[in-house]
């Protein structure tokens, strides 16, 4: 039997012809004529789908019975560390690309716009912009942002409280994302290991600090759902724990990590990768807290062009090891999603 699906973690790229000139002629981000790659600075990354555009991302869709995806913000385009300026043009533009997709296409697109907090008054402008003129209900924000000091800091770091108090204002979802490990963390980049382990680093990271500042309850209209599991994070729960309470002059004025643990506006997506790890995300949180997430087309995401690996496989693996059942399945794949964005 045939189950609703809406994919929760999905990207999409603008066509090459798309890119406002600027982009390319100041190498902040291009895509070559022949679609074979996606480019920044001197960084450069193979398209490995199709599916990364619009036209073949519906016959994605369709093939694979999804009904509705998310698309997140490209994180290529956080901003970090970009002159005002161009920060302004270059969200602008892409949250203008992720409207016009979704006011196309209604009934298959949920888009997510994004903000730097580094320009905070910028960015709530953008919000407000975002809100009421496209009528984007999705906000997507780095896990961490390059601030006004050139020190890396979480988005739950208090420079970025008005961006949370409007998004609460506002009854916002949120989809907290990693991105720039390389340039936070000084080693090679070799072996992939800041998307394999880093990326991962970075979102626990954040969960710490979100959750130790109550921010679920302090800010109680917006749900926030944390990207590839946080897988991390639920590894890493019982040592924030202990040290919450074995160092408690470290603590002054925050919330024990206990306390939000399954909390009701907190979620998480599927993209773990391994049951085990699914196990741990549904007996840590519950499967009400548990939303479908496929990132793709990235390689590192559940797509069927990469060996052993097809659109929601954990889940399908999950029901199969006895961890779900097929009713949570279903609530996986579109309820818990709708309950997240609102």
């Amino acid at each position: 039997m045939n189950i609703s699906k809406i994919n929760g973690h999905g990207h999409l790229l603008p066509e090459p012809h798309q890119i406002p000139k600027f982009m390319k002629d100041k190498k902040l981000f291009w895509i070559d004529d022949d679609k074979k790659y996606m480019r920044q600075g001197s960084w450069s990354r193979p398209i490995t789908s199709q599916s990364f555009f619009l036209n073949e991302k519906l016959l994605w869709m369709k093939k694979n019975q999804i009904e509705r995806s998310v698309i997140l913000n490209l994180s290529q385009l956080y901003c970090n560390g970009m002159p005002l300026q161009d920060t302004i043009d270059v969200i602008r533009f892409q949250n203008d690309f992720n409207a016009q997709v979704q006011h196309l296409h209604p009934d298959n697109f949920t888009c997510g716009f994004v903000v730097q907090p580094l320009y905070i008054d910028k960015a709530l402008e953008e919000i407000e912009r975002c809100v009421k003129i496209h009528k984007l209900s999705l906000l997507c924000l780095p896990t961490h942002f390059l601030d006004k000091n050139e020190d890396w800091v979480s988005v739950a770091d208090e420079q970025a409280l008005p961006i949370f108090e409007l998004a609460n204002h506002y009854k916002l979802a949120i989809e907290i994302h990693p991105y720039d490990g390389p340039k936070m963390i000084k080693l090679k980049d070799q072996y992939w290991r800041f998307h394999l382990v880093w990326m991962m680093a970075q979102t626990a990271d954040t969960l710490h600090l979100y959750t130790l500042k109550n921010f679920p309850n302090r800010f109680p209209n917006i749900r926030t759902c944390f990207a590839h599991g946080c897988m991390l994070g639920q590894a890493n729960t019982g040592r924030r724990i202990q040290g919450y309470n074995g160092r408690p002059d470290l603590f002054l004025d925050t919330t024990n990590p206990s306390k939000t643990v399954g909390h009701p506006n907190i979620f998480f997506d599927t993209l773990v990768h391994d049951v085990y790890t699914f196990d741990l995300l549904k007996k840590r949180c519950g499967v009400t807290q548990i939303i479908a997430g496929i990132d793709d087309p990235y390689p590192l995401g559940e797509m069927e062009d990469v060996a052993d690996s097809y659109p929601g496989k954990v889940i399908d693996e999950a029901v199969s090891y006895g961890i779900i059942t097929k009713l949570d399945k279903e609530k996986i794949w579109y309820n818990n999603v709708i309950k997240w964005l609102g």
